[in-house]
């Protein structure tokens, strides 16, 4: 039997890079996949794509900054499906700068969405969560978060909020059989990393034990593992997958 046989399985920033991946490869594993995006054109393309590969998938736009949008992509979620079972919290800006540099509204904007947008998402999708009886919450968390990044005041601050977020409702839902962890992606080649120059790139890989950067597909393989039954066990944790660049 596939691993997600059934599952509704929602995947914020499901059009690109990592969100892609996990979208796909949870439709290889027999789940409803709602991909759901702020792109509607890329959004809807993906979401053919998959379709045309026989998965089950429909696609939401959604601002997960503007909670009246992610109620609405909920509602729409329960009227196709009926139920959710895991929330892949996955959407994700940047708007680097230095300290110095940065300004107020690229600030609030990395934090609305990265970290904010989590908060919305999570809540509207937990009533339903909580009626299944069971459920995977799985924030994308960074290396960044853990460990800082030179030019990421935002973006740091937003996923080490993630991971205070993870930890706290983990304590408060693990009860209710609903398990929320959070990965920490390394640099992974996502758009997010094309406008870097070619020798920082070449630097990073050789800053990476494994000598590589990231694919989506090996941190959407962390997701499947935790949107599983394999991880019913699981809580609360953190897990990097970074090729031990952070180590």
């Amino acid at each position: 039997m596939a691993r997600l046989d059934g599952r509704v399985a929602i995947i914020t920033g499901g059009a690109n890079g990592i969100g892609y991946a996990a979208a796909n490869l949870f439709g290889k594993e027999g789940a409803k996949v709602v991909l759901a995006d702020f792109d509607v054109e890329t959004g809807k393309e993906k979401a053919q794509q998959l379709q045309n590969e026989d998965f089950d998938v429909m696609f939401v736009q959604v601002n997960v900054a503007d909670r009246i949008s992610v109620d609405h992509m909920i509602e729409q979620v329960i009227k196709q499906y009926g139920k959710i079972d895991i929330l892949v919290n996955n959407a994700g800006i940047t708007r680097d700068g230095m300290l110095s540099k940065m300004s107020v509204e690229d600030f609030q904007q990395v934090i609305d969405v990265n970290l904010t947008g989590v908060f919305h998402c999570t809540q509207a999708a937990l009533p339903y969560l909580l009626e299944q009886g069971k459920g995977k919450v799985i924030n994308t968390s960074s290396v960044s978060g853990t460990y800082g990044n030179v030019g990421q005041t935002n973006y740091a601050a937003a996923k080490a909020g993630l991971i205070g977020m993870t930890k706290t409702w983990a304590k408060e839902l693990g009860r209710k059989q609903i398990n929320v962890n959070a990965v920490a992606p390394g640099f992974t080649e996502t758009s997010m990393v094309e406008s870097v120059p070619e020798h920082i790139i070449e630097g990073l890989k050789k800053q990476v034990p494994m000598g590589r950067l990231g694919q989506p597909e090996d941190i959407a393989k962390a997701y499947l593992y935790l949107a599983s039954d394999d991880s019913d066990y699981v809580n609360g944790q953190v897990i990097n997958v970074d090729g031990a660049i952070m180590m």
